[in-house]
């Protein structure tokens, strides 16, 4: 059986003046309707066909946790057909402000949900926090290092780790370039999906006495410009982990990098098409799938059975073919085929 252990440590003050605000100040409504996300399976069917209520959470809008959400709400339409059930479920995103993200946490409650699905950590925290006294199943994803954000050891929660191999990655850089001579580190202090890899990143970079550079932002805005200072400071290439304040804005950076002949590697393959040269990490389609299948389990099952978390394979190396064009000659990436399983992609907005 899970261990419960009660979680107050997490965001106390922050979210003092959570509720009162307005839940049309988050747009739940119009996220929903945008995404088409209202979903009951198999109309017409008895009433005694049984069903579950699901809220899924994105803590933000960005390729990587509209890719995660759109594969659960796909596996979840799966599993009713398969089952012979009856989901339903809106999807909804707390624009990155905690106070939104615990109302709709708190609503989700409120509304007799039987499982929350929140999709990246912060989100995952305040979900588990709203769902403290119900013990409503708190199924998360994409939390990159559950541990560390106090996610573990409770009895309702559970959810899929995206944890990402930085020293891989790292070992990626120096094989494509082992002239590199100064490393570029982008993140957000605000991100804890970041807070380990980038510990990881400079322990490597040390034992290799190799030079870095860390810029850090929480805005686009701020993204923009530490970008560009990275350039300005003449690194040869730039690391960011699964930070979703700078997936968010890779769209607005990635060309600046190309055509200076930096290579920016990431945590994941969603920063790669939206622009980043590559990654070695999750699947997110595959996370959303295996974090939905769990969301099901604890509905149905219980969650007396389930793990802490669980981790996704990762393992494949995604490339970035526009961004290579553009790169030129020093962006050549044939060296990752003795690396692992390579898949090149090529730049999209979605």
């Amino acid at each position: 059986m899970k261990k419960y252990t009660v979680m107050k440590k997490f965001l106390t003050m922050t979210l003092a003046c959570a509720m009162t605000l307005s839940l049309a100040a988050c747009g739940s409504k119009t996220d929903t309707a945008a995404n088409g996300n209202d979903s009951q399976q198999a109309a017409g069917q008895p009433e005694e066909t049984k069903t579950y209520k699901v809220a899924i959470i994105k803590q933000l809008d960005h390729a990587s946790l509209d890719e995660i959400a759109n594969a659960v709400a796909a596996e979840l339409d799966k599993i009713s057909a398969d089952n012979g059930v009856t989901i339903t479920y809106d999807i909804t995103s707390g624009q990155n402000d905690q106070s939104t993200l615990k109302q709709l946490s708190d609503q989700a409650i409120a509304d007799g949900v039987d499982a929350i699905i929140p999709i990246a950590t912060t989100a995952a925290q305040i979900a588990a926090l709203s769902a403290e006294e119900t013990k409503t199943p708190v199924i998360y994803a994409a939390v990159s290092d559950p541990e560390a954000a106090s996610l573990t050891g409770i009895d309702y929660v559970t959810g899929t780790s995206d944890a990402l191999n930085t020293e891989f990655i790292m070992d990626m850089m120096f094989t494509q370039d082992p002239a590199i001579s100064k490393v570029g580190l982008l993140y957000s202090l605000s991100e804890p999906n970041s807070t380990k890899p980038i510990a990881d990143a400079k322990a490597y970079l040390d034992a290799k006495g190799i030079e870095y550079v860390e810029q850090t932002a929480n805005t686009n805005d701020e993204v923009v410009a530490a970008a560009s200072a990275l350039i300005a400071a003449g690194v040869d290439t730039v690391f960011t982990p699964t930070d979703n304040v700078i997936m968010a804005a890779e769209l607005a950076i990635y060309e600046d990098f190309a055509k200076n002949g930096i290579t920016h590697y990431t945590g994941a393959d969603s920063f790669v098409r939206n622009g980043a040269y590559a990654t070695c990490g999750v699947n997110y389609t595959e996370l959303g799938g295996k974090t939905a299948d769990l969301a099901y389990t604890a509905m149905t099952e219980g969650m007396d059975d389930m793990e802490d978390y669980y981790l996704m394979d990762g393992g494949i190396i995604t490339v970035n073919t526009d961004t290579c064009a553009m790169i030129g000659s020093a962006a050549d990436y044939a060296c990752f085929d003795s690396m692992g399983e390579v898949v090149e992609v090529t730049t999209t907005e979605d």
